[in-house]
């Protein structure tokens, strides 16, 4: 359980879980703690594994902690936990705002539900998109998914809108980076309008005119991080039925990536 759940997270989930709720009837206590919940969560997120029974070591069985799961998603726990972790970084001072990049990877549904379509890039198949904002290092600032037919684009805004307020080693908190990096599927004026409106810089490739050679200089760190998102097998494929469900799951990559750098030894 200490692999998965090291006391330097579990600290930080502590902040962030809620009360479990008292019964009206009362009497009655939870067969298992939130740090063995917690870490069935973890291992289902890290390994995919979808079977009845997860290894001993941890107890429960997943079906049995689907209700933990579904009531800490609806009460935002992953989103908290990730915002809570960048706080950690960032007054360390371990976030680059200098330059952002954003990005997104199509993952295939393997049932129908919320934020479902046909992946063009997949012969059709339902599946969903995952959007993402990352810093100049790498570290996920903003997450969301819609669905595989969802122009790249129409993702933007509602990311940038998506960066929480985060502390800084000095001064007031920040949530805008000095520029954004995109491909040419955010090429649109209208975006590069309102970006400049916000006071970031943009930094889109232009169809037909620019080479995304030059912008990839600085977008391979997006890249990259959507390469860790692979490491995180519950997302290879969306076995979800409820949008927030397959959120939840990519909230938990994110949270864990950052994490990663904020155990990482010789960083303070």
């Amino acid at each position: 359980m200490e692999r998965l759940v090291p006391d330097g997270l579990w600290e930080l989930f502590q902040r962030v879980v809620p009360v479990a709720p008292t019964r009206p009837q009362g009497g009655g206590r939870r067969c298992y703690g939130d740090r063995e919940v917690l870490a069935v969560i973890l291992f289902v997120a890290t390994s995919g594994c979808t079977s009845r029974q997860t290894p001993e070591t941890f107890g429960p069985s997943w079906p049995t902690m689907y209700r933990r799961f579904t009531e800490w998603s609806q009460a935002r726990v992953w989103g908290k936990l990730h915002r809570l972790v960048l706080d950690e970084l960032g007054s360390r001072g371990d976030l680059d705002w200098s330059r952002c990049a954003i990005d997104s990877v199509n993952m295939r549904a393997m049932k129908r539900g919320d934020l479902t379509g046909r992946n063009p890039v997949d012969r059709g198949k339902n599946g969903s998109k995952i959007h993402l904002i990352t810093e100049r290092t790498g570290l996920p600032l903003s997450i969301g998914i819609s669905t595989a037919n969802t122009h790249d684009s129409l993702g933007l805004e509602p990311l940038v809108r998506g960066i929480p307020p985060i502390r800084s080693r000095r001064g007031p908190r920040r949530r805008r980076p000095a520029k954004l990096h995109a491909d040419k599927g955010y090429d649109c004026d209208h975006l590069r309008k309102w970006l400049r409106t916000r006071n970031i810089t943009p930094r889109i490739a232009r169809r037909g005119v620019e080479s995304s050679t030059r912008l990839g200089r600085h977008r391979w760190t997006v890249e990259r991080t959507v390469s860790w998102l692979g490491g995180f097998r519950r997302l290879h494929r969306r076995y979800e039925r409820k949008a927030e469900h397959f959120l939840a799951f990519a909230g938990i990559a994110a949270a864990l990536i950052c994490y990663r750098r904020l155990a990482k030894p010789g960083r303070s």
